[in-house]
């Protein structure tokens, strides 16, 4: 055999430099790979995705960074942070030992899961369907064996697609062994899609954040539940405990008897475009503020806080370009909800009763019923109290116990109706919570870490069996009492 190849400082010039530009162009030649490799990389946490079509805020990137660097971290946390699993003998997470008489019933609105899922009650779920969704999804997630498998088709706004993937995450870690295995499709946009219209010779299996009675879209806990690290809103169990000590701190009879709302009207929301109108306190007994997200976000949403909006007695919820996440917030400032009309509905939002946690406002009408609700409940302070306490009291029966066992219950009855066994796709990659945090900045981690959850002491609530006279007495009961408060205004006038 040859003597190894040594390079020597001795040799001469003309020796060397054909080398050194040879070593330059395969070093040149394999970054050129990677950072072509990198860039058709879809990750967890938005990088390389095309934006979405509504997309307020730009995605996260990682162009302040090297090249070399931008590559080393989507790799590392890609495919080198999830232990290497070989997914044909990983074994199920042992499923822990609970008592069913430590159960207790889930709340009414639980039924609404065997609503959502019953346009697949006779067909079942087939993989046709669910390959047909991914044409309207952000991503797909299979769950096999107690593990996340996650295909993304674009970006989602913000950190939304992290903290519902880090959701997901944190049930398999609340109940080891129990979620079974599952393939669905998920969109992270505000509006539904599946329309019952368009879509009803084959309804599509599509989860996102909202729905509507005209839609075939099935609601999931949004990602604020996790936190929203970009507007500083924190995890739900931080944000519920300092919105009520706060609400608590200042009597009904000391709070503002206004009616309060401040958003981004600019959303193509002409329900919050007619409510700017409404900003008199004397006429119309509103304080109606835009919110500048450019300065808020300059100053860290310090003007924002949601614990600071509850000195009113009156909180006026209007949906934006659909349904939006400050509707748990403001119900949970045991103010008197002011609630417009809602065309979008989110998981738990159903759940909710007018004149028992809310107070239903008309749309026509926007400013003279707003100023009516203001009239009634100042007129009647205790009922009006009463209502607001009653709608705090339903968020805080929304605890993330009760989230995660929402979740849970979603999950299991869809796998019941998939007719077809869930398996990891080819382009799949692992996510785990290791994974998950690799890919967050520093404020994304400080929430992810917050919002961690542990295995419970105790199972999932119980759900209730399918029950479609109870939804339709419960709809049809929410609809009288808003036709009863359109009687009062009418009478006033």
């Amino acid at each position: 055999m040859g003597a190894p190849l040594r390079i020597s400082a001795a040799r001469s010039p003309s020796y060397f430099l054909p080398f050194l530009i040879g070593l330059l162009s395969l070093t040149a030649l394999f970054l050129y790979q990677v950072d072509s490799f990198v860039s058709r990389v879809k990750t967890v946490a938005g990088h390389n995705l095309d934006p979405t079509p509504w997309h307020i805020f730009p995605t996260r990137n990682f162009d302040e960074e090297t090249r070399q660097a931008r590559a080393y971290k989507i790799i590392q946390c890609s495919y080198f942070t999830c232990p290497y699993t070989n997914t044909t003998t990983t074994a199920t997470p042992s499923r822990p030992r609970h008592s069913k008489s430590s159960s207790q019933q889930c709340p009414e609105f639980f039924s609404f899961i065997h609503h959502d899922l019953e346009p697949w009650s006779r067909t079942g779920i087939t993989k046709k369907h669910v390959m047909e969704a991914k044409n309207f999804a952000a991503f797909r997630v299979v769950i096999f064996k107690g593990r996340l498998y996650l295909d993304l088709y674009y970006a989602c706004v913000q950190s939304r697609m992290m903290f519902t993937i880090w959701g997901l995450l944190q049930l398999l870690e609340r109940y080891p062994g129990m979620v079974p295995d599952v393939d669905l499709m998920f969109d992270c946009m505000d509006r539904p899609n599946i329309n019952k219209t368009e879509h009803s010779s084959m309804p599509l299996p599509l989860f996102r954040y909202c729905t509507t009675q005209d839609h075939f879209d099935i609601p999931f806990p949004d990602w604020s539940f996790w936190g929203w690290p970009e507007i500083n809103i924190r995890p739900w169990n931080e944000e519920f405990r300092d919105i009520k000590q706060v609400s608590k701190s200042q009597s009904w009879s000391r709070k503002w008897p206004r009616a309060y709302w401040k958003g981004n009207p600019d959303v193509l929301s002409p329900i919050r475009t007619e409510l700017l109108q409404c900003n008199h306190s004397r006429k119309w007994g509103a304080h109606i503020l835009r919110q500048d997200w450019g300065e808020e976000a300059k100053a860290g949403f310090e003007g924002s806080k949601l614990s600071d909006q509850c000195k009113y007695r009156y909180k006026i919820y209007a949906e934006g370009f659909a349904w939006s996440v400050s509707l748990k917030y403001i119900i949970s400032c045991g103010s008197l909800a002011l609630i417009i009309s809602p065309q979008y509905e989110d998981f738990f939002s159903r759940g909710l009763l007018p004149k028992k946690n809310y107070w239903p406002v008309a749309p026509d009408e926007l400013c003279q019923s707003i100023k009516f609700a203001v009239d009634w409940g100042n007129v009647n302070p205790s009922e009006a109290q009463a209502i607001g306490k009653n709608g705090q009291d339903f968020m805080e029966t929304l605890s993330m116990d009760r989230v995660y066992d929402y979740m849970f219950h979603l999950i299991t009855e869809y796998s019941k109706l998939q007719d077809f066994k869930p398996v990891p796709s080819s382009s799949g990659l692992e996510v785990c919570v290791d994974s998950v945090l690799c890919f967050a900045d520093e404020k994304q981690k400080q929430f992810l870490e917050r919002s961690t959850a542990f295995p419970s002491p105790s199972p999932p609530c119980t759900l209730q069996p399918a029950n479609g006279n109870l939804i339709k007495s419960w709809l049809q009961q929410k609809q009288r009492v808003i036709e009863d408060v359109r009687a009062m205004e009418k009478q006033k006038v």
